[in-house]
């Protein structure tokens, strides 16, 4: 069984800077399909960062440019650097995995992935 747990969350200015860790387990990451969602107050689930199996991104423009997600085998673990934080950017954050291979990055935002880790709470407030 795979699974994803996630590190980080909190309260952060806005111009600033927030960095989220989701270590996963049950599969690898350098050949898998992961990434990062949000779900602010009142609105559905947005997919703020996809990787797909083959290492191909996606970034909604929402978020272009001062998100990035990357990975680091190794450790099992996925982040999310956050930049130049708005408070638009407030919302409950997940990781997630999927098992699809050679799905778009962009599909897999739009769609949702198959497993969800708990959220995390990020307030972006003066």
């Amino acid at each position: 069984m795979s699974s994803c747990r996630r590190l980080g969350g909190g309260l952060v200015q806005p111009g600033g800077s927030l960095k989220l860790s989701c270590v996963v387990s049950g599969f690898s990451l350098d050949n898998h399909a992961v990434g990062w969602f949000r779900q602010a107050p009142g609105k559905e689930r947005e997919g703020v960062s996809c990787i797909n199996s083959v290492g191909r991104i996606y970034y909604p423009d929402s978020v272009k440019g001062r998100f990035t997600i990357s990975r680091d085998n190794a450790k099992n673990t996925m982040y999310l650097q956050m930049n130049s934080m708005k408070p638009e950017d407030t919302a409950v954050y997940y990781c997630a995995e999927d098992r699809r291979i050679h799905i778009s990055p962009l599909i897999l935002c739009d769609s949702g992935m198959d497993n969800y880790s708990k959220g995390t709470l990020v307030t972006v407030s003066s």
